[in-house]
């Protein structure tokens, strides 16, 4: 439906009387793009499929799901030179978290806790090794993505310790916005786990926020001398609101430097990319390796 030309067609003013009656609105102008007329719809499918969920954590997913950011990884094309390719592995486990399906035989973890179907503990087990390497892995995607910027970093900086000793994940070596220079500090947190799924349930984005000011608390007495960012990611790929304001700002300024005007869309995808990536890893991770326990072969 695009313009005026046919504006007098028999069935054209027989959609727009059902459309307007239907949902309660006339267009003075007709839109010219399709989404306009698609969203009333999806609005009304939308209500209908959150009134029929039957726990907060599957409220906790659609929410996720609906939002903003959270299917990036979706969209991006699988090119694994450009860290945007996922097996089939990762893409059973992302669909399967987004929709809220089981994931695997329950099993007890390599660390004795017992897995349900949906594989929940083994996103929040703290003896997962995939946990130290997705942490690494999300720091030098963001260091990189800062030095793609012209703006040059190092990672674990030496000297910006708290009084536990221990430090922001890295440090711009010049100035990010008002003369002062950037640090942040990153972390992946589970809206599933039990003491998260109720505000994952009210409100999506809300453990990141939770995340997000957690940090930032501990790292308060930077604020003088730095600016502080604290990026927090949720395990279903939602972004603190101030941490998706800088990645916005940072793909800008890699633009600027590259002359593709994608580079913000590519580098939310690469992150979104990365966390489904390590959710399976950390879903294996809770496997245990038979042959490796008794030394006999599977």
């Amino acid at each position: 439906m695009s313009g005026c030309a046919c504006s007098d067609s028999v069935n054209l003013q027989t959609y727009l009387s059902e459309w307007s009656s239907k949902f309660d609105a006339f267009p003075d102008v007709l839109p010219p793009k399709q989404p306009f007329w698609d969203r009333p719809g999806v609005l009304v499918d939308q209500a209908l499929v959150r009134s029929s969920l039957t726990s907060t954590s599957q409220s906790a997913s659609f929410l996720a799901a609906a939002s903003p950011h959270s299917g990036n990884w979706l969209f991006a094309l699988p090119i694994a030179s450009c860290g945007l390719s996922l097996d089939d592995e990762a893409v059973r486990i992302g669909v399967g978290l987004r929709l809220e399906l089981s994931l695997c035989i329950p099993h007890q973890c390599c660390c004795g806790s017992q897995v349900d179907a949906h594989g929940l503990h083994s996103f929040v087990c703290k003896h997962a090794p995939g946990r130290s390497a997705r942490h690494h892995a999300l720091n030098d995607l963001i260091a990189r993505a800062l030095a793609s910027a012209g703006t040059p970093v190092t990672k674990e900086p030496q000297g910006l310790l708290r009084s536990d000793g221990k430090g922001p994940d890295g440090l711009t070596l010049i100035p990010w916005q008002v003369g002062k220079a950037l640090s942040w500090d990153i972390t992946v947190v589970c809206p599933l786990a039990e003491s998260y799924v109720e505000a994952a349930a009210r409100d999506a984005g809300a453990v990141a926020e939770i995340a997000a000011t957690r940090k930032s608390m501990k790292y308060v007495g930077l604020d003088s001398r730095y600016i502080f960012q604290p990026i927090a990611v949720e395990l279903l790929g939602l972004i603190n609101d101030s941490a998706t304001t800088f990645l916005g700002d940072l793909g800008r300024r890699i633009a600027e430097q590259s002359g593709e005007i994608r580079e913000g869309n590519f580098l939310f995808q690469r992150l979104s990319v990365l966390i489904q990536r390590f959710n399976a890893v950390l879903l294996h991770n809770s496997f245990v390796d038979e042959e490796a326990e008794t030394g006999i072969p599977a």
